[in-house]
């Protein structure tokens, strides 16, 4: 089935190599920028107009995407060659029914199905693969949910079934019924989707977080599979990433054990590209698995100026049957994810950028949402230095400038 390309070739004429992003947010335009660097044709969908990637695609399209025939006549009318799913809130059952048909979904329908249900991702990682976890209880009733904790014990974590970047997540710190079933409706609310079920998690000290950028592609003899240098993350007590590094700093020994996790879960989920696969460790010096996303990572941004190929040309690669050589890290780099806290407002200026560009080793991503929500990330500071310490500097001095109005 995963055969190595011999050819690319011109998007728009011919019989052009067509790639399909079900979701078209920041991690998606920089997968179009990247396939478009190759002679791809892409086409754009996602639930709004004008999501990031459309800006760079040949076409687009605004769907429900957890509708299952939308997602089924969409893909039927364009006949793409490969099918990248960029987020989680897609419908699996269009996807294993178009693979059923002879289609190219990455990695594939049953990694997407896994990775985007957390109760399911549970299972799979900690009784299937047996991977190391936190302790782990689920619920699908508020009733359940007090169960759950007092199961897990507290403080503990409740994220809904289907969440990603730390949608829907609460902590309950103590055993009090009313605050945990205020907690359920707030994840099941917040949820991408429509489950009523949730998992509920140990909560851990944390000394740090990494993301394994695990990969798959077609090598000479088979699929070979390989992983980046661990990128260490860190968010400030928030849900969703603020910093990412790479390199990190931990032992040897740590990251080999987070290195051992990635490329354990790619290989058991399967297909090609990137796995970006989030790993803890613990104050107490455990390293466990977290979650996985079957696509490249918002924390991964970071390696668009870390290495020689960033994750999203890795994925390309990886999809479209082409080599991936081991990816260098060619200096420290660091990002800081930039987030607003208005509602609500369309065409939002980003201010401060002359300033954030004029320190030395600074980049900037912005990422053309046409419109605000709170929390909503909006744009990416890289900077590289001669350290993690200077590049992390830079990266927070320039971010210090940035106001989305």
């Amino acid at each position: 089935m995963y055969r190595k390309r011999e050819y690319l070739t011109t998007p728009m004429f011919g019989k052009s190599i067509k790639l399909m992003l079900l979701g078209s947010g920041e991690l998606g335009k920089e997968i179009a920028i990247e396939a478009q660097r190759l002679g791809v044709e892409v086409i754009a969908v996602d639930r709004y107009d004008w999501a990031p990637a459309m800006h760079v695609a040949h076409r687009r399209y605004v769907i429900d995407m957890l509708n299952p025939n939308a997602v089924k006549a969409v893909v039927d009318r364009e006949k793409p060659d490969v099918i990248v799913p960029e987020i989680e809130a897609v419908s699996y059952e269009a996807l294993e029914e178009l693979e059923s048909r002879g289609y190219f979904v990455v990695p594939n329908a049953k990694a997407v199905r896994i990775a985007m249900n957390r109760i399911e991702l549970r299972r799979f990682a900690a009784e299937v693969v047996g991977l190391p976890t936190t302790r782990y209880a689920f619920a699908e009733s508020p009733d359940e949910a007090v169960e759950a904790c007092d199961k897990v014990g507290y403080p503990c974590l409740i994220k809904p079934e289907m969440s990603s970047s730390g949608h829907g997540h609460v902590k309950v710190e103590e055993p009090n019924p009313r605050v945990v079933k205020e907690a359920y409706q707030y994840a099941v609310t917040h949820a991408r989707g429509r489950s009523k079920r949730v998992i509920v998690e140990e909560f851990v000290q944390l000394e740090t977080e990494f993301t394994i950028l695990a990969y798959r592609y077609v090598g000479e003899n088979g699929i070979v599979t390989g992983a980046c240098e661990p990128v260490e993350h860190w968010r400030y007590g928030k849900y969703h990433y603020i910093e990412s590094w790479q390199p990190s700093t931990k032992p040897q020994h740590i990251l080999e054990k987070a290195r051992e996790i990635g490329i354990k879960i790619a290989n058991a989920l399967g297909g090609l590209g990137i796995f970006g696969v989030e790993v803890f460790l613990t104050k107490d010096g455990r390293v466990l698995f977290s979650e996985v996303a079957p696509r490249p990572h918002d924390t991964g941004m970071v390696t668009m100026a870390s290495q020689d190929l960033s994750e999203f040309a890795i994925h390309v690669r990886a999809i479209l049957g082409l080599p991936v050589p081991k990816p260098r890290v060619l200096t420290p780099a660091a990002s800081i994810a930039i987030y607003t806290d208005k509602d609500n407002v369309w065409a939002p200026k980003i201010k401060g950028v002359y300033e954030a560009l004029n320190i030395d080793g600074v980049d900037i991503r912005i990422f053309g949402k046409p419109f605000t929500y709170r929390e909503r990330r909006m744009a990416v500071v890289l900077a590289r230095g001669k350290s993690i310490e200077e590049a992390l500097e830079k990266a927070r001095k320039a971010s210090s400038y940035i106001i989305i109005e």
